[in-house]
């Protein structure tokens, strides 16, 4: 078993029944709107690794970091015949890829990692996060925009290496369906990005056991919040973690030559998430053609909407 889907009896000890009470306002909808500092979640002066003052208001924090709401996504970019045109689903990939750079840079402890541990990170985690947006927007898969927006035209394959790409489609499309059936709740998806982004696997990190701490109280936090919003499905958490070893066999460079080559061309994506994280609120994508150059994608940081 991967580490990740490890969880001790010590760990979950950690929650108390604060934790409970933050769980249960965060279903009640009372978290708020106003913008909050990813440090301000330190109120009391105590050390966040060690109490339950950290626990009990993290998932709140995780779901005021969402720049948006990301159900909104595909509703926005169907056509009338419920298919996405190919520039719709170029710009709805843009929008999840940013909007969860957007979420990474506002959550507890990710901005106060060395600007090298964040985009280790990211590098590592870019296409797992995107594959659960995906699946929480309900992102529309079908074949026929897909192969299109990849540019197949324009650079024909030989009929193995169509092929073979449609196998990796239906890779991608099987695990946004799989995750959709389990019906992920808000605060779920928050918990399980948490999960993926802190990953030890990822190399060059400067502190290695930091990472996995955030990453076990991301797991607790999910543990606990399952248990008492979903108290007749025992085996919930345990399926939400199993998920996340299949995220990886979704192949990173399929996701970039579906959504992003006809955006970017060349240009690496470990480039665009440094770019991004350097950002301000916004991120002008760079189109490849001369009519794209003069209308880029913009987009904004907006907690109101985009």
């Amino acid at each position: 078993m991967m580490e990740r889907e490890k969880m001790s009896s010590h760990q979950a000890g950690w929650l108390s029944a604060e934790t409970c009470c933050a769980v249960k306002a965060v279903q009640r909808g009372r978290t708020s709107n106003s913008q909050t500092s990813p440090g301000q979640y330190l109120t009391n002066g105590t050390d966040p690794y060690n109490g339950q003052p950290y626990l009990s208001g993290f998932i709140s924090l995780l779901l005021r970091a969402e720049p948006y709401p990301t159900s909104r996504y595909g509703s926005q970019c169907m056509q009338g015949n419920n298919l996405m045109g190919i520039e719709n689903i170029c710009e709805l990939a843009a929008r999840l890829l940013f909007s969860a750079v957007e979420w990474a840079k506002n959550i507890p402890f990710f901005p106060d990692l060395q600007l090298m541990d964040q985009v280790a990170l990211l590098r590592m985690s870019w296409s797992e996060l995107f594959v659960l947006n995906a699946a929480q927007c309900s992102m529309p898969l079908h074949v026929a925009p897909l192969l299109a927006a990849a540019g197949l035209h324009a650079s024909p394959m030989s009929a193995e290496r169509v092929v073979a790409f449609m196998d990796h489609i239906r890779v991608f499309q099987e695990q946004v369906e799989k995750l959709k059936a389990l019906q992920v709740d808000t605060a779920e998806y928050s918990c399980l990005k948490s999960i993926v982004l802190f990953t030890s696997d990822a190399m060059g990190l400067s502190d290695v056991a930091h990472v996995e701490s955030i990453q076990e109280k991301s797991q607790c936090a999910l543990e606990e919040y399952v248990r008492n919003q979903y108290p007749s499905q025992p085996n919930r958490f345990g399926r939400l973690l199993l998920r996340l070893p299949s995220l990886r066999i979704v192949s990173s460079p399929v996701i970039e030559q579906l959504f992003f080559v006809r955006l970017v061309g060349k240009t690496p994506i470990e480039t665009l998430l440094r770019d991004m994280l350097l950002s301000g609120s916004s991120y002008n994508w760079p189109y490849m053609s001369a009519v794209q150059r003069e209308r880029p994608i913009s987009l904004h940081y907006n907690e109101n909407g985009p």
